[in-house]
């Protein structure tokens, strides 16, 4: 097989990936923000306008890169893990679109994420033995820790979209992350590793968002090549943090795309949490992420 079409659809994001297996590049990509979990914690169903969100971007996206949706591999994470209406809402996607999607467990979407990023620590040339993998998503929060070719992982159950859902006091957010990090602390703890061995790295939409903003690049002029390798530290986040709390809704829109707007500034609040959680003072950050595994999966399969 030639080349593979995935799409990853997330909690907040649908993505779609164009990929050649012969030279493992990427021939094109589609990013859109369809808020799938919109109302989720509220009411624990997929509502109708998200779905119709969701039709509306495969339609577009597969008229746009000139692929077939039934030919896809598609699959879906912690939003539909979590709503009631799951399996209908995925035989209606069916039904107007032809995508048949898979729902995968933490731990598949933990293995697809972490084969994305091996390969692409390899491209970037950096040190791929020992590495903590962090993938924040809109729903669930992944971290995985690498050790040469074996690897522990735990997907805790809070994301971005679900924490802005939960919180709206900023003073309350914090004081999650706090027991958050107890989590994390503690998972880290049952592997008996040194994490000062480990690089820290991260994956994902806010993660790549503030390496974004540190190049000086906004929404509308992201240069993943450029992102891709980029270290962010702590005071890259408090920055990022000063910034959207005294920037107007545009400029923040400008930055970091609309859809994410009401979501950036919890983004920011979970990556400092885990890098305060593991102690570290610095993260690679990677483009790649589950979508580029579930592509590369697929080539190797074929």
């Amino acid at each position: 097989m030639e080349k593979v079409v995935a799409i990853d659809l997330g909690s907040n994001s649908f993505r779609v990936l164009v990929y050649d297996c012969l030279n493992h590049k990427i021939i094109s990509e589609f990013n859109q923000v369809v808020g799938m979990a919109d109302g989720l914690v509220d009411t624990g169903n997929i509502s109708k306008e998200a779905q119709e969100r969701v039709v509306e971007a495969i339609s577009y996206s597969s008229e746009k890169l000139n692929y077939n949706p039934k030919e896809a591999v598609c699959v879906t994470t912690a939003a539909m893990r979590m709503a009631n209406n799951s399996n209908e809402v995925l035989q209606y996607f069916l039904r107007k679109t032809g995508a048949k999607f898979k729902i995968i467990d933490g731990k598949e979407e933990a293995r697809l994420t972490l084969l994305a990023v091996k390969y692409a620590l390899k491209r970037e040339k950096l040190k791929s033995e020992k590495f903590v993998l962090l993938d924040i998503g809109g729903g669930s929060t992944e971290i995985i820790v690498n050790t040469k070719n074996d690897y522990k992982a735990h997907s805790f159950n809070f994301g971005i979209v679900t924490l802005t859902q939960k919180f709206d006091d900023y003073k309350l957010l914090e004081e999650s992350l706090n027991l958050r990090k107890k989590e994390i602390s503690n998972f880290i703890n049952t592997l008996q590793i040194d994490l000062k061995e480990y690089n820290f790295v991260a994956t994902a939409g806010t993660p790549t968002t503030i390496a974004a903003i540190k190049l000086g690049q906004d929404f509308f002029h992201y240069d993943k090549s450029l992102v891709n390798g980029t270290i962010v530290d702590l005071n890259d986040l408090n920055e990022c943090l000063e910034l959207f709390r005294n920037s107007s809704k545009q400029t923040i829109t400008n930055l970091v795309g609309s859809g994410r707007v009401e979501f950036i500034e919890v983004g920011v609040y979970i990556y400092k949490a885990i890098f305060e959680a593991l102690n570290k003072k610095e993260s690679i950050v990677l483009d790649d992420g589950l979508r580029e595994g579930v592509a590369i999966n697929q080539c190797l399969i074929k």
